[in-house]
């Protein structure tokens, strides 16, 4: 007879939250999933917090739904940059720009979040609305747009909602469009998705993909960090070589 694993408790109620979320039609509340699972509430909503925290679920008013990471990890095979490669290269902008650091790509239409670097001294923002909702408010959706046709760009903006996430946040089609358009070696989001949080990303320069590398800073610190561009754009050029042969 075989030995059985060694299992981790804590890994195994986790995933069986992750399967009640993805079996379910929409969002669900935490009380749901502790009974759907069979967990205490109070043990549900500690692993429901740390999921969230992770990216792996996304916390609404209605209730939980799975995250960009979990897209992310589903869509990882269409990626043409090696992963290794590139979490090296946001490990690097990680420690030079004190921010954390991200990259994104567009996979079959949909903006995916293909890897984080962060840690306690710079931690990430709170993803709090997936890409879908959120490209026209993220700097990384708006340098990767920036990256396709405008036949292609318009299609995507016109069937996408430009929900109003901050004060800050542009939701006309036309204007975002025009921002766009404009859009060259830099996109900023100037806490249109988040307050008090500014992003700056840069298109990744490589032929037959649409991709961006990013960073999240307090607000106070856009300024410094708006000064060091050249070494986000370096970013966006090294993870451009690592996908060459």
């Amino acid at each position: 007879m075989a030995p059985q694993p060694t299992l981790i408790n804590s890994v195994v109620r986790a995933l069986s939250l992750l399967d009640a979320v993805a079996a379910a039609d929409g969002p669900v509340p935490a009380k749901r999933l502790a009974h759907a699972t069979g967990l205490p509430v109070a043990t549900a909503y500690h692993l429901l917090r740390t999921l969230v925290h992770e990216g792996y679920l996304l916390r609404t008013d209605e209730g939980y739904v799975l995250g960009d990471h979990v897209d992310a990890l589903a869509g990882a095979r269409h990626t043409p940059v090696p992963p290794q490669r590139t979490h090296r290269i946001l490990q690097q902008l990680h420690v030079e720009l004190g921010a954390a650091a991200y990259l994104s790509v567009l996979d079959d239409g949909e903006i995916r979040l293909v890897d984080i670097v962060d840690s306690p001294a710079a931690p990430r923002t709170d993803l709090w609305v997936g890409f879908h909702d959120a490209a026209h408010a993220t700097a990384l959706g708006k340098a990767v747009l920036a990256t396709l046709p405008e036949d292609e760009r318009r299609d995507y903006v016109e069937s996408h909602p430009l929900a109003d996430l901050t004060p800050r946040t542009v939701t006309s089609r036309k204007v975002l469009m025009h921002q766009l358009a404009a859009t060259t070696d830099l996109a900023v989001d100037r806490e249109e998705y988040s307050l008090g949080t500014v992003c700056l990303a840069a298109p990744v320069p490589a032929p037959g993909i649409s991709a961006a590398v990013a960073v999240s800073v307090p607000a106070a610190r856009a300024g410094s960090v708006l000064g060091r561009r050249h070494e986000l754009r370096r970013a966006a050029r090294l993870i451009a070589m690592a996908g060459r042969p």
